[in-house]
């Protein structure tokens, strides 16, 4: 049974924690024993899809300056830390010795976490035999709109430690090219999987209702200020409104939200299985974030979507470019959250035509095992030739 060391470090949203579960699951299924080295804030009830889960020293983005790393109380780390969560990286390397190492993001993202990822990269690629190394990347890359050169520097190390690239897209819908200037430096070591959704929910005879979310809810408030006081404003205002905030929303805002509300409306923190409830709706609103999106197309609902937009992000707004192209949603532009603007996508959602997800492919976690099994086989091939 060949072993996966997989590395996830959220820093913000929970969403990559979520999808590296999906992933975990298809390798479980697919014969692979998983080792999961996580680095944030642990989840509660988190379920890791089988794999033996290694809670590494929790660290999560600043609250103010993103690239800033900070305790969960809020101080900032220091080296010493540094070192003691690099030094149980690497002992957790060294006992699971793995056949494959997969690092979600990275080098594409968490550039904060090179402190203890290029010493994972260097103690593999010494290792004999030397374990795959495995890049597991979104579908869009986040654009370096301030400092381009550092994507030089994702080509380095792709070429210097990574055997491939797993982008986990369509590319009938997105390619790593749209995104990232270099790609045809390292078009040998990329393969795409599809969209990591989760299974087709079971079909519901007649939909109701609306869902309203914001993924961990740490940056969603704006966007449910805006939707719930939309309701009375749309042709679903009869209807009966889900809110979920978020694990992240305060007890403030959750506060607020509900004392502006009317009608028909519940609140939630958290929903165990969102596509399932998505798939009994007549339509979502939310952010466009990769498991969010991928949660809609899997549903078949009708969707508003409005991509998170602080100044220099450019993957969400991306993704909503690509969904309105394809007919998969109404977007409302950063900067144009109001009532009024929900009320009218809305209304121009449940007249246009019922998004079709027949022609995408939605089944990237079994094909990412199916990729990575051809990948050890050949891996093995080779080093015993």
């Amino acid at each position: 049974m060949r072993r996966v060391l997989f590395y996830v470090q959220h820093l913000m949203g929970v969403g990559h924690v979520f999808r590296a579960a999906r992933i975990i699951r298809a390798l479980v299924a697919a014969g692979f024993e998983v080792d999961f080295a996580f680095g944030g804030i642990p989840i509660p009830n988190y379920d890791g899809g089988g794999a033996r889960i290694h809670y590494l020293p929790p660290v999560r983005a600043g609250e103010e300056v993103f690239n800033r790393l900070e305790l969960p109380d809020g101080t900032l780390v220091d080296d010493a830390w540094k070192d003691q969560r690099r030094d149980m990286l690497l002992e957790i390397f060294e006992r699971v010795s793995p056949d494959i190492i997969i690092t979600e993001a990275f080098p594409f993202g968490r550039r904060q976490m090179r402190f203890e990822l290029l010493p994972l990269m260097e103690a593999a690629r010494n290792r004999t035999p030397r374990p795959l190394i495995v890049g597991s990347v979104r579908d869009i890359i986040q654009r370096n709109t301030t400092k381009p050169e550092r994507d030089r520097e994702v080509v380095e190390l792709i070429q210097r430690y990574f055997d491939r690239i797993l982008i986990h897209g369509d590319p009938a819908l997105t390619r790593l090219e749209d995104t990232f200037p270099h790609a045809t430096d390292i078009a040998d070591r990329i393969a795409y999987t599809g969209i990591v959704a989760p299974p087709v929910p079971a079909e519901i005879a007649e939909r109701s209702g609306v869902v309203v979310s914001v993924g961990g809810g740490a940056l969603g408030y704006r966007l449910l200020k805006a939707a719930v006081a939309s309701k009375p404003l749309s042709t679903l205002r009869d209807e009966r409104w889900t809110v979920i905030t978020g694990l992240r929303s305060t007890a403030e805002q959750r506060q607020e939200l509900s004392e502006s509300a009317s009608g028909d409306l519940r609140f939630l923190t958290f929903v165990d299985d969102l596509p399932a409830l998505l798939a009994g709706t007549r339509l979502s609103i939310s952010r466009a974030g990769y498991n969010t999106a991928a949660d809609i197309y899997v549903s078949g609902c009708r969707a508003v979507v409005s991509p998170l937009s602080d100044g220099t992000e450019t993957e969400q707004i991306e993704r909503t470019e690509l969904m309105a192209r394809h007919q998969l949603a109404e977007v409302i532009p950063p900067g144009s959250e109001t009532p009024e603007a929900y009320a009218a996508a809305i209304d121009r959602a449940l007249k246009g035509p019922a998004p079709d997800r027949s022609r995408l492919r939605l089944d990237g976690a079994a094909e990412t095992a199916r990729l990575l099994r051809l990948l050890a086989d050949g891996h093995v091939r080779t080093a015993s030739a």
